[in-house]
Parts: structure tokens; sequence; C-alpha cells
């Protein structure tokens, strides 16, 4: 089923209802033509980190594929890229959810290649409260103002955090990520889901003081699942259109990281020039852990199904959504 067949109507309600960014003003964008090169969109986020690693390190071009990173503000920017065929796929980070909403409006339309999780030993997710703050854990916020990045996946994790917390009563606002610490600092919010490189820096700044690390395994997912929050994709037409490039780019991805792998913390030095993160503060964003695509495990699939299950059962997928379809298996 290609997008073009899609009911206009139906794409619209389905945005509006989810607000997961999937723009109907990119779907009568341009679609340019990249026979020689794959387009790759990417968030700036910590998490992307082996792309980088793969795009810095000419790990692409010695697997024989010419590969043009693309900036984007958020991830349901990148999304509405890809939907629209300005992007051949996305790098790690971009968020599974939009990318899940986005195949089931034309199943089978992507393909995840390499998957990021969090949990408390991978730190990605934390609740956050101002260095001073007397509230001392999560079960304390009732009442109070939570704040979270922008965004209906944000604003479902940081309320399904609260509600495994008992928290049912706690105000949850939607804040740009540059906007949260100084709101923490001025004392315009009492705490923040975040994700890093966020907690890291109201650390270093002395911002900041962590309440709690990897919440959505913790008080969501149950069952010490890891949250497999985000991944790198690729559009299925260009798995099938450009089928000869495909093979180098997963070698130049799967090359990169396994360098993060094996350097660890020193590899965040490639963050620098994608992301904001730079210096000192390199040395201590954590490392994301990664599933590639040959690596998926039946309890990977369990975690990925209990994610998108959540999202359904809050309205938010107006469907069941199979975690297993997604994922991208080599001819």
């Amino acid at each position: 089923m290609s997008l073009s067949n899609i009911s206009r109507r139906k794409l619209l309600s389905m945005t509006a209802k989810t607000g997961l960014g999937l723009g109907l003003a990119s779907l009568g964008a341009p679609v340019f033509s990249q026979e020689k090169k794959l387009m790759i969109g990417y968030w700036p986020l910590s998490a992307g980190l082996p792309f980088y690693v793969a795009m810095e390190r000419g790990l692409f071009k010695e697997a024989g594929v010419t590969v043009e990173a693309v900036k984007f503000a958020s991830p349901n920017q990148v999304v509405d890229a890809m939907i629209a065929g300005r992007l051949d796929g996305c790098a790690n980070g971009v968020a599974i959810t939009a990318l899940a909403l986005a195949d089931a409006q034309a199943p089978g339309s992507i393909k995840f290649t390499c998957m990021n999780f969090a949990n408390e030993e991978f730190v990605l997710d934390q609740v956050i409260v101002p260095i001073d703050s007397t509230i001392k854990s999560i079960s304390e916020l009732a009442g109070k103002k939570v704040a979270c990045g922008p965004g209906i996946n944000n604003v479902t994790l940081a309320k399904a955090v609260l509600e495994g917390n008992k928290i049912t009563d706690a105000k949850v606002i939607e804040l740009p990520i540059p906007q949260i610490l100084p709101a923490l600092a001025s004392g315009q919010i009492d705490a923040a889901y975040v994700l890093e490189p966020s907690a890291v820096i109201g650390k270093q700044q002395k911002i900041s003081r962590s309440l709690g690390a990897g919440v959505i395994t913790k008080y969501v997912l149950g069952n010490n699942l890891p949250w497999i929050g985000g991944a790198a994709a690729l559009n299925a037409s260009t798995i099938k259109e450009k089928a000869a490039m495909v093979p180098g780019f997963l070698k130049g991805y799967t090359a990169g990281l396994e360098y993060v792998r094996q350097q660890g913390l020193q590899a965040n030095a490639y963050l620098k020039g994608f992301t904001p993160i730079d210096g000192e503060l390199a040395k201590e964003v954590p490392i994301s852990g990664y599933i590639n695509y040959n690596e998926v495990k039946p309890n990977d699939v369990v975690a990925l199904q209990r994610l998108f299950d959540i999202f359904t059962e809050r309205k938010v997928f107006s469907q069941s959504i199979s975690a297993q379809s997604l994922l991208y298996k080599p001819v």
C-alpha cells in the first residue's frame, strides 16, 4: 500500500488525534531523487552516536556508499520527511512511536535497522528537580508542575511515569527542551521528565539533581523490560529501489555501532558538530544501549510490543501495532 493511496482525510484525522507530528504539508512536498547517495535524517540527540561516528570516521565510504546527514529540529520532522520521500531513512534517536505511527498509515513502509534502548544501566530517561528542592522521590510530586519535552510521546511517557508512582494530579507541562533547565532554576516548574543530556547538563551547572534514572523501565514497562525508545530506520521504498546501497549502509552503521561499544564514553567526542554536546560535558553523557537488526532477541520484541500496547491503551495509537512487523530482515 503506497502513501499516495492513503486518504488525506484519514491522515488528517490520525495526525490531529495523535499529535505525533505527521504533518500533511510534507505530503505535498517534492520528492528528491538521490540515486547515488542515501539521505539520512537525524535529531541532535546523544542516542544518534553510532551514526555520527560512521559519518565522521568515513565508515560509510569505506563500505562503498555515500551518505548525507540531514539535521532536523525534532524527531517528528524527521518522520515527516521520511513519509514525504525526502529522506531514505533516519539515525538512532528518532522516537520509535512516531516511526511506528507512520508505518501504521502505510503498512510495511518503514523498517527499523538499529534500535536504541535505556534502562537503569544504559541511562537516557530521568526525572529531575531543582538542586535545592526538598523533594526526595517521584512519589512526592502530587499536585506539582512537571515539565517534559514537546509532543505526545513525551507527554504520554511523563504521565505514565507519574501514574506508576500513584501520582494522578500532577500538572504535566510541555516545554521546548532548552527551556526546561531555566524553568527549573527559576522555580516555574517543580520537576521534569527529561532525556540525556539534560540531566547531565543540569548536574554540571548545579541546576538540578536526579530523583531516578531508567524510569520508563521501572515505572511504566515493568518486568525489567528495556525501554526501546528510538530507532534508526530505512524506508521500504529505499530498501527496494536502492537495494545495492543498503548492505553498504548497514555495514557502515554497524561499524559505527561497534566503535561506540568498544570505546565507550571516548566515542562521545563524535557528538561534537552533530549535537550541542562538547568538551567536558561529553565525558559525562551516558551511552545508550543498542540492538542492531541482526541482534534482536525475543525479549526485545516483547519489550517493544509492550511499549506499543501502552500507547494503544492510552489511545495515542488508534489501533494495535505489531512490533515484529517493523523489524528489518535482510532478504
